[in-house]
């Protein structure tokens, strides 16, 4: 039997039992881990940012990112008028930083030092690297929107290990080994 609809949740089944997919999809989902950023721009000198698990590579010809703000975001109107921004990428040290623009209200800039992209959007100090972008489409997503940035410019790597979300909280990598045997090799992933 496939999906259905009860009491507004969609419910599968597996097996004989129901299982109500939007109170379990944040813990599992959870499971998958993800590095932390802030996306940021500037709209007549003021900054505005946000924190974002939801970022990813993808495309490498043209060089492509997307991210997924909430449609409830009150910094993604901002970002869409001002048609660039820049990609923050968290080091493991940083859970103050996104803990401050995960968070609703307060002047996120004020406890940061920041310095511009060439869009002249904020890039965070401390940060592992940055990428700058200029918006190339949006799609709406149930209550997110799908944001494609076409790559300007681009930060250096760092060897420091990056901020990670894994199951509700804060991790960070062991320090990685010097080679994977039987590991991907550079044209297996992105």
């Amino acid at each position: 039997m496939g999906p259905r609809l009860l009491g507004g949740h969609v419910m599968t089944t597996a097996g004989d039992a129901a299982v109500d997919v939007p109170a379990r999809f944040r813990p599992v989902l959870g499971h998958f881990c993800t590095g932390v950023a802030i996306v940021t721009a500037c709209e007549d000198g003021e900054p505005v940012g946000f924190a974002c698990q939801s970022f990813t590579a993808l495309s490498l010809d043209p060089p492509l990112v997307l991210f997924c703000p909430a449609r409830t975001s009150g910094t993604w109107p901002v970002i869409e008028r001002v048609g660039r921004f820049a990609v923050n990428v968290l080091a493991g040290e940083q859970q103050d930083v996104s803990a401050v623009f995960g968070a609703r209200g307060e002047d996120k800039f004020s406890s940061v030092s920041w310095t511009r992209a060439p869009s002249g959007s904020p890039l965070l100090d401390g940060a592992l690297t940055w990428v700058d972008c200029a918006v190339e489409t949006v799609h709406e997503a149930g209550d997110h929107y799908v944001v494609i940035g076409r790559v300007t410019a681009l930060g250096e790597p760092s060897a420091r290990r990056p901020l990670l979300f894994y199951r509700g909280g804060y991790t960070v990598t062991e320090a990685p080994p010097d080679a994977m045997p039987g590991g991907p090799r550079p044209d297996d992933w992105f």
